[in-house]
């Protein structure tokens, strides 16, 4: 970074230097030419009024030439012609000045044509020499470059040391980085300035990063502790089988090993549906009928369950989600609600203009109220619950919570009127033209 930005600096500053030595250089030839512009003019008005009242012009200083010639430019004052051509003396007589850059040095004339007191025209004119005039130019094109170069490379080394000195801090930065432990954060620098907000924002990010890291180590042991749990069962079912090879022990088995194998498959679809939720794969949304979900939930209940009553709106109820996102919701609610509700189960849909709500009461146990926020974690159960001895993977609740966040909707639990477990759950209301 250091070397790009004092590249950058150093080529646009000798590029403006350089426009500005060449600008100037073409500037010190009429800066000259305006000097003695600026002598001439008064002698050549002396020279007018000597001539128009009959007199000889007063001889100029030992630079300046004065001279009286007539309209066709030969000499009318007897002293020797001038150095100028027939087109110098054309362009004089309009008062116009001549530079004549052939002389050895270079004369500037000014020049007009006046009337004598004898009738007669007569073109005066005054010039002097510009020694120094093409040194100049090559001179000062020379030096100003050279200035040019120095001043850039002064240039270049301010801003190397200026760059280096403002990264010193980031140098900083970096190696108290490199010596981060876990839990540990960035010193945020005493000046209020763009390193305190990156260092802030760093900061921010390890933060995340140890609370990422910190959620999946919990969450893989407690995968592993719930995978290991019918794992084993399966292998001591599978072992007692080996071992005593009886036909109606083996049935019994069997019929415990497909439990097990059905709570297994369970738990680890419900694994990689939160796997895939924490990655970011969320399935397109699109509108939903949450009437005919939820009639057609309650028609997957088992017979010789609690009973099932479904109450919906008149007509379609459209939710904005996907079909089996309000599938799971309603599968895992209503597999909750039948493993604790007593002997009635009511479901209930809500149509409202902007939110639409879906409320699952049974007449069971009910949850206590220390236990309501946190059911919604991942294989959290209740302690006098509700889950374990029912064969619950404790990821149901954790599922529904996931789905209903990421659709930007809410669940939560509370006291149903039948005395159990009330779970609520909102979505946005959608429409369908």
């Amino acid at each position: 970074m250091r070397l790009r930005v004092t590249a950058v600096a150093t080529a646009v500053t000798l590029a403006v230097l350089i426009a500005l030595a060449l600008l100037t250089s073409r500037m010190i030839g009429p800066l000259l030419v305006r000097s003695a512009d600026d002598e001439l003019a008064p002698v050549l008005s002396l020279a007018v009024e000597a001539v128009a009242a009959g007199k000889s012009p007063a001889g100029g200083s030992p630079n300046i030439h004065v001279h009286v010639l007539d309209t066709a430019g030969e000499p009318a004052d007897g002293q020797p012609a001038p150095v100028l051509s027939y087109a110098d003396v054309r362009v004089l007589k309009a008062s116009t000045p001549v530079l004549r850059l052939t002389d050895t040095p270079p004369t500037r004339w000014q020049g007009t044509v006046i009337t004598a007191p004898d009738g007669s025209q007569r073109l005066v004119v005054v010039g002097t020499g510009l020694p120094g005039y093409s040194a100049a130019h090559g001179g000062a094109i020379r030096w100003l470059l050279i200035a040019a170069v120095i001043v850039a490379a002064a240039g270049a080394l301010a801003t190397w040391f200026a760059v280096s000195s403002a990264l010193r801090p980031v140098q900083r930065m970096r190696l108290a980085a490199t010596r981060l432990g876990a839990g540990k954060r960035l010193p945020l620098p005493t000046s209020h300035d763009e390193l305190r907000a990156l260092a802030g924002a760093l900061n921010d990010l390890l933060a995340r990063r140890d609370e990422a890291a910190d959620r999946l180590r919990r969450f893989t042991g407690d995968a592993a502790h719930e995978l290991r749990s019918p794992v084993a069962s399966i292998r001591v079912q599978a072992e007692v089988a080996v071992r005593h090879p009886d036909p109606e022990l083996s049935q019994e088995v069997l019929t415990e090993v497909v439990h097990e194998s059905e709570r297994l498959s369970a738990l680890v679809d419900g694994l990689l549906t939160l796997a895939r939720s924490d990655a970011g794969e969320v399935p397109p949304a699109e509108p939903v009928d949450l009437t005919a979900a939820a009639q057609a939930a309650a028609a997957r209940c088992p017979d010789d369950g609690p009973e099932v009553v479904v109450h919906t709106p008149t007509g379609l109820c459209w939710v904005w989600a996907a079909h089996n996102e309000v599938d799971l919701v309603l599968d895992n609610l209503l597999r909750n609600a039948c493993r604790h509700a007593s002997s009635l189960i009511t479901v209930t849909v809500i149509a409202g203009p902007t939110v639409t709500r879906l409320a699952i009461d049974d007449d069971g146990s009910g949850i206590p109220i220390e236990h309501r926020q946190r059911v919604f974690d991942r294989f959290y159960r209740v302690q006098d619950d509700r889950a374990r001895s029912s064969g619950g993977t404790g990821l149901g609740l954790a599922l529904v919570a996931e789905v209903v966040r990421r659709r930007g909707g809410t669940v939560r639990v509370s006291e149903s009127p039948e005395g159990g477990a009330r779970f609520l759950v909102s979505w946005r209301t959608t429409s369908v033209s």
